[in-house]
Order: structure tokens, then C-alpha cells, then sequence
């Protein structure tokens, strides 16, 4: 069995830039599974994946020519049936070798074996490898169709779709071509260069030189994730030249790298300049411009204000960019000037006197319009400014002007800039600044990593903002289901819990009287699914659980802290932090396993657990002492839960872990006496909400 690189490239038109990496990973995989599942290729050969504007392609290392033959067991028919009472194939069995193909004299080879309480007959045979040159087509086929594309298109007389028309097949095996038709191609060993500049065919003599021919020859760099780093090399040092910076940890910049790699073979960065007086304008218009408008990456001084320059690029190296630059720039121009405009035509109108506009804005069809939701915001920012004791009327005031750049131009045009130009415009106008920074702060977080909103304003009007939302969808019973989520309700619930942990310091909120106030700023019958929006804390408290998992805590303490359903979500991080520290006492594990038994105890009686042990009814001393020891911690328990000092009050607990153990060796908790039964159950029931105040003990390992 010959082994050697195998290659497969289609050579297309243009695919889409935003899912080319995807589509050049998802290809290669589908062709190498597909070797795989033949035999061909073994489990850990190497793949690698290329993905250029024009072309997927793939190599797959130590291919088989021919793969290697393999026994294959098939199941016949009961014994019963297949079988003659002498032992010769019935008629049913001679039917079904005819139609298998299986020679009759194989009958005397067939094997009887049980299979679920039926002796069976099975044929056992030694089936031939798959040979590459007759499968490999088929599988390009199939992972062609396979790729994740929502929409293909049909090209020419044919009835072949693809994502994009597909031009070329080349399916080269170490020095040969493999025969095959795919996609309505004949397989060759013919691709195309670069569309200007090298070889404009070249020809793949050998698998393994594909990556270099096309560089050196066709001058294409084929490896997407190459390029990007060839792209991103250049972008530094072209920066470094001009003496600025690239903001590559914004947002916007790493889909921006991804897509110009896809839309250049040969890159090369050359910078350009707009006209200076163009700053006047907010630079994140500027910026948005020409990242969204025109794939350029603009430049920043150390302080991160925008200069006027930026990088281009380009899918040509040339020694005399000059007629490149010069385009750009001309072409950049216009777009500028149209920010320009928006913005002076934006001022001269307040955010105040834009509000009746926002009437004519529909939110939802069932929860009213923008300029409703308005109404609403403004009363729940106050409600939880009032309670976060910060400014109740700038949190009104924000939340008042919050959605009016919903309607200026420049968010018309350029929907990813509300909140950024409210806050140029609340400036413009002569709001107080904290109301304008509340204003731009109020979509934050609006991606994961992203910046908190700064102050009690901000985050009044960001949760109000959110909270609103989810108790609105909800309420109408318009929630998240399976990868559908419309209306970004996970995002907004992701971004409450956040805001409410992750500000500093936390907020003291209390999430229940949240969503209750945020629902009653609902006119009457509005929310009229109250079964959805009773499920709102158990959506909620979801999303808490699969963020605190991401955020690397502990799945069983997140299980031991979130049974509590504590309504201060500011304080779970130190009570996760507690029971770590808990865990790592040597009696963690013991006090678990008896706060299991307890709960299970409890369960199985039925008893309510309400009701006070009475000391007179105590008869052995292992529950006399287990009571005290408990009367002696718990005011000091208390205390500590009540300044939030949960490790502490976990390491108390601690102590309980002897008389715990001696009323379990000593005590029959379900005693004949129905009095001293109810009365031990009672004491269970005491010790079980004293050790679980901070976490429910019982979810630790034991």
C-alpha cells in the first residue's frame, strides 16, 4: 500500500470573507474524516488546511494508495429459519445470499451465534480495502456538501451547487493525479496563481509542494492563519514607521484582521492619510468609517487619540504604492465628509426635543414603543439609584435621554454607535457630564470582557436597561430557546450578573426585588404570562451557573452556594471562596456526609422541619451536647453571615463536627416514642439551617 501526502483544492470565485476560515477548517476535517472512516488515512495523520479567497484545499499526510483489507461479520437470519432440519440452507437463506452476493458454498462457513436470546447465523468475510482513486471524489463530494453554507448557488447549465462557482479540481497524490469527477470538474493537478501577479496556472507536480509553489510561483499565501500572521506583522511595524499604534485589543479589530485575510492572497500594508480637519468629527465615527466602510486600520498616538493616518491592505506589492495610497485616500474622503455632515446636522437638535420621535419608534409590538420604554426606564433607574444612595434625578436623566440617538443620523447610519453619540450629543447640549457618561454606558457590557458601566448612575440606567427587557419578553412569554435567542435576552441576563458581581464594589442589590420592581413599571396586562416571567430567576440563576463555571470556580461549590438561591448575587464570589476554604478543613468532608444523611432523614419523614427542639424531651447525651454546642455557635454564626464574613462563619462549623458524629453513633433518630421522634427531627432539622446559611453542605462531596 503506497502511502503519501494526499491533496485536494477547489478553486472557486470569490468566497465569502467572513466564514472562509470556517469553510477552509470544515472542508479539510470533512475530507479527512472521510479517509478515515475508509481506511485510508490513519486516526492522527497530520491535516492542514488552506483557505485563500479563491480556494479551500486541504493536505492529509500518509494516505493510502489502497487500503487494507478487513474482516466483516454480517448477520443473517435465526438459525430456525436459514437452516433445514438436516442442516441445509432453507429457501429464505438461499434468497438472501443470492442477494448478497455470498457464494453458496460459504453456507458451510456460516457461524451461529446468540444475539439476544436467538441463536443467529452470521457470514464472516474478508472484504477488499477501499482504493483512493475510487472513493476520493466521492468524498470531496460529500464534504463540499457537507460545509456549513446557508445559501449555494447554481452556476452554467449544470445542476452542481456550491457557495460560490467552482472553477478547478485538483486532487494530486504524492506525484499523480487521482481520477475522479466532483462538482462537475475532472480532477487535474492545474491551480491558478495570483490574479495579477506570478504564474497564472500553476501546476502541482507533487502534493507536498503545493504551499510552496503556489508562494514562490502563483504568489498566494494559501494558509489562512499565515497570512493573518503575515498580515498582522506587517500592520506592527507599518505602525512603528509612522509612529503610532494599533488598537488591536479593540473590538472590531481581530474581525477586521480576519476578514481582510480573506480577501487578500499576496498582502502587503501601505498607509494612507485624510485630511486633518476631518478630528473634529468623534473618532469613533472616524474609526467606525474605516474599519466597517473600508477595511482600513486606523492609527493612534500613545494618549489613544486618532490620528490621521491609516493602514491600507492591499493585494498588490508594488514598488510604487502611489496610485494605491492616492485611491484610497480619494475614496476614504467621502465617507469622512458624510460623518462630518451627520454629526453638525445631529447637534442642532437636542436629545430632549428628539424624544416625541421615539413614539413613532416601535420596541415591540406587544410591549409598546421606544418612547413607552422611556417611561419606564426612567422610573427603574431611579428606583435602583435610590437604592444604590446615588443621584435618583441624574439616573432619571440619563435614562430619560438614553434611546433619543436612536433617531439622529449618525446612529442611522451607523446602528453600532448608539450610546457613543448620545454621549457627544448630551455634551453638545450642556447635560451634566455624569449623565452623559451614563448615556454611552449604559450598553456596557456589551461582549464578553468588555468594560462595566463606571458609578451608581451608570449602572442604575444599564440595569434598568436590562432588567426591563427581560422582565417585558418574558412576561410575554418571548424566551430564549435552543441556539434561538432574538432579542439577546442571555446577553442581557449575562450582562445584569455582571454588573451586579463584577462592579466595584459590588452592588448590594437584591435580584427578586429587581425583576419585581421592573415588571411593575409594566402597565396593567401588559406581561400577561406570569408563568414565563415566574421563570425568570431560574433563567437567571442558569446563567449565573455557566458563568461562574467559566470563570474557573468549582462546579460542585456552585451547585452548594446556588441551591440557596441567595438573592444577593454580590455576594456568591465570597461565598464560593468560603466553601473553598471550607473544603480544605479536615472535617469538610465528614460534616458533608452528615448533612447528606440529615437531608435524606428529613425527606423520608416527612416531618416539616419548622418546629423548635424541646430541651426536656432531650433523653441521651449525645443530643444534649450536640444542642449546646449548637446554642454556643450560633449567635457568633449569625453574626459572621451577617457582615459577610462566610469563611469564617463555614470554619465554625467546623467545631460541630464531633457531637455531629457522636448523635449519629449514639442516637436513634426515628425512635418508637412519636414525641422524641418529632423532637430529634426538630433538632436534625435546626442543625441542617444552621450549617447550610452560607451553602447547602449536603451538595460537597462527602
Amino acid at each position: 500500500m503506497d502511502r503519501a501526502t494526499l491533496l485536494v483544492e477547489l478553486l472557486t470565485e470569490e468566497l465569502p470573507p467572513k466564514a472562509l476560515a470556517r469553510l477552509g477548517e470544515a472542508f479539510a476535517a470533512q475530507v479527512a474524516a472521510g479517509l478515515r472512516a475508509r481506511g485510508l488515512a490513519a486516526e492522527g495523520a497530520a491535516v492542514r488546511d488552506f483557505a485563500s479567497p479563491r480556494r479551500l484545499a486541504v493536505t492529509v499526510a500518509e494516505v493510502a494508495a489502497e487500503a487494507a483489507a478487513r474482516e466483516v461479520s454480517e448477520k443473517l437470519m435465526p438459525v430456525a429459519v436459514g437452516l433445514e432440519g438436516d442442516g441445509r440452507p432453507s429457501a429464505a437463506l438461499q434468497k438472501k445470499m443470492a442477494a448478497k452476493g455470498i457464494p453458496p458454498e460459504a453456507a458451510a462457513r456460516f457461524e451461529r451465534r446468540g444475539d439476544g436470546g436467538t441463536e443467529m447465523l452470521f457470514y464472516t468475510a474478508v472484504a477488499p480495502g477501499a482504493r483512493l482513486d475510487d472513493v476520493l471524489a466521492e468524498i470531496v463530494a460529500g464534504a463540499a456538501k457537507a460545509l456549513p453554507i446557508p445559501k449555494v448557488m447554481r452556476w452554467g447549465a449544470g445542476e452542481v451547487t456550491f457557495v460560490r462557482p467552482v472553477h478547478r479540481l485538483v486532487m494530486v497524490h504524492g506525484d499523480r493525479v487521482v481520477p475522479g469527477r466532483a462538482l462537475g470538474l475532472e480532477a487535474g493537478r492545474v491551480t491558478r496563481g495570483h490574479r495579477f501577479m506570478g504564474e497564472g496556472e500553476v501546476s502541482i507536480a507533487r502534493a507536498d509542494d503545493y504551499e510552496a509553489a503556489l508562494r514562490d510561483r502563483g504568489m498566494v499565501i494559501a494558509d489562512f492563519r499565515l497570512r493573518r500572521a503575515d498580515i498582522a506583522a506587517q500592520l506592527r511595524e507599518a505602525a512603528a514607521r509612522e509612529g503610532a499604534r494599533l488598537e488591536t485589543e479593540a473590538a472590531g479589530y481581530a474581525g477586521l484582521l480576519d476578514e481582510v485575510t480573506a480577501l487578500v492572497e499576496h498582502p502587503t500594508v501601505y498607509a494612507g492619510e485624510f485630511e486633518a480637519e476631518f478630528l473634529a468629527v468623534p473618532q469613533e465615527c472616524l474609526i467606525l468609517t474605516m474599519r466597517a466602510n473600508q477595511k482600513y486600520f486606523p492609527l493612534f498616538d500613545e494618549a489613544g487619540r486618532l490620528k490621521n493616518r491609516f493602514l491600507i491592505v492591499s493585494n498588490m506589492r508594488l514598488d510604487d504604492p502611489g496610485n494605491i495610497v492616492r485611491g484610497n485616500a480619494r475614496v476614504v474622503r467621502p465617507r469622512l465628509a458624510d460623518a462630518r455632515f451627520f454629526f453638525e446636522q445631529d447637534k442642532r437638535q437636542t436629545l430632549e426635543a428628539r424624544l416625541p420621535r421615539l413614539g413613532a419608534v416601535v420596541y415591540h409590538h406587544r410591549l409598546g414603543s421606544q418612547r413607552e420604554r422611556v417611561d419606564r426606564l426612567e422610573r427603574l433607574a431611579g428606583g435602583i439609584a435610590a437604592r444604590l444612595h446615588a443621584d435618583v434625578e441624574a439616573a432619571r436623566r440619563a435614562a430619560r435621554l438614553a434611546k433619543a440617538d436612536l433617531v439622529t443620523g449618525m446612529v442611522g447610519e451607523f446602528p453600532e454607535l448608539q450610546g457613543i453619540m448620545g454621549r457627544y450629543y448630551a455634551l453638545a447640549d450642556g447635560e451634566a457630564a455624569e449623565v452623559a457618561e451614563a448615556i454611552a454606558a449604559h450598553y456596557q457590557p456589551r461582549f464578553a470582557g468588555d468594560a462595566l458601566p463606571a458609578g451608581g448612575i451608570a449602572a442604575a440606567v444599564a440595569l434598568a436597561d436590562r432588567l426591563d427587557a427581560l422582565a417585558g419578553f418574558f412576561g410575554i412569554g418571548v424566551t430564549p430557546g435552543g441556539d434561538k435567542d432574538p432579542f439577546a435576552l442571555r446577553r442581557a441576563a449575562l450582562g445584569v450578573l455582571r454588573i451586579l458581581i463584577e462592579t466595584s464594589p459590588p452592588l448590594p442589590l437584591a435580584l427578586p426585588e429587581l425583576i419585581e420592581l421592573a415588571a411593575a413599571g409594566f402597565a396593567p396586562g401588559v406581561l400577561s404570562d406570569q408563568e414565563s416571567l415566574a421563570a425568570l430567576p431560574d433563567f437567571m440563576f442558569e446563567r449565573l451557573r455557566h458563568f461562574l463555571r467559566e470563570s474557573g470556580h468549582d462546579g460542585a461549590a456552585i451547585d452548594a452556594v446556588l441551591a440557596l438561591r441567595p438573592a444577593r448575587i454580590d455576594q456568591i464570589p465570597a461565598r464560593l471562596a468560603a466553601v473553598a476554604a471550607f473544603r480544605a478543613l479536615p472535617e469538610a468532608a465528614a460534616l458533608a456526609a452528615a448533612n447528606k444523611r440529615i437531608v435524606n432523614i428529613l425527606k423520608k419523614s416527612g416531618a416539616p422541619g419548622g418546629d423548635a427542639p424541646e430541651c426536656a424531651l432531650f433523653q441521651e447525651e449525645a443530643e444534649k451536647a450536640l444542642f449546646q454546642r449548637m446554642t454556643d455557635i450560633e449567635p457568633l454564626l449569625h453574626a459572621h453571615v451577617a457582615g459577610e464574613d462566610y469563611t469564617a462563619a463555614l470554619k465554625m462549623l467546623a467545631g460541630l463536627r464531633a457531637p455531629v458524629d457522636r448523635f449519629f453513633e449514639e442516637v436513634m433518630v426515628m425512635a418508637d416514642e412519636p414525641a422524641v421522634r418529632r423532637n430529634r427531627l426538630a433538632l436534625l432539622a435546626r442543625l441542617a439551617r444552621l450549617t447550610n446559611r452560607v451553602a447547602d453542605l449536603s451538595r460537597l462531596p462527602a
